[in-house]
């Protein structure tokens, strides 16, 4: 027998009884599924993953040799929208939308004259906007570089 549990708010349970060949879900989404037999490999599968999918996972596995327990935790990571504009004072504004974790900013060239708003939203993702401005300077192009676990940018924006 394989059963895998999910945190625990409304408990998900997913479950194989080799006996008698059969599955059961409870509070389990129809995204979770076995990534192969769960005769030959239990790994579960869930697709496609989102932010509600957090979490740690336990799975245990009763057979003739015993009683066996196996922890997973699962973190999720979406990637910003990133976006790079200028009004006509010349401020430059690098803004990186809904990502988990929150992105890191720079800009090339460097600038200790940045100022950055960040905006935490309930789902767990984070806003994150870096504004420069690029007065009394010759300037004619700036970039913005955007670095995070799941997607590295490079944007560049010209100032004429």
């Amino acid at each position: 027998m394989v059963t895998w549990k999910m945190k625990c708010s409304i408990c998900c349970l997913f479950a194989y009884r080799s006996d008698h060949n059969e599955t059961r879900k409870l509070n389990c989404s129809e995204r979770m599924m076995w990534k192969y037999s769960p005769d030959s490999d239990p790994a579960l599968r869930i697709y496609p993953v989102n932010l509600g999918d957090e979490g740690n996972y336990t799975c245990e596995i009763a057979n003739s040799a015993g009683n066996f327990l196996f922890f997973s935790s699962l973190t999720v990571i979406v990637p910003p929208t990133v976006m790079l504009t200028c009004d006509k004072s010349r401020v430059a504004v690098c803004r990186t939308s809904a990502g988990k974790p929150a992105a890191h900013i720079s800009w090339v060239p460097a600038s200790n004259h940045s100022t950055e708003e960040e905006v935490h939203h309930p789902n767990g993702t984070v806003t994150r906007a870096s504004y420069v401005a690029w007065i009394n300077t010759t300037l004619s192009t700036v970039t913005c570089l955007v670095t995070h676990p799941a997607t590295n940018q490079t944007l560049s924006l010209d100032l004429s």
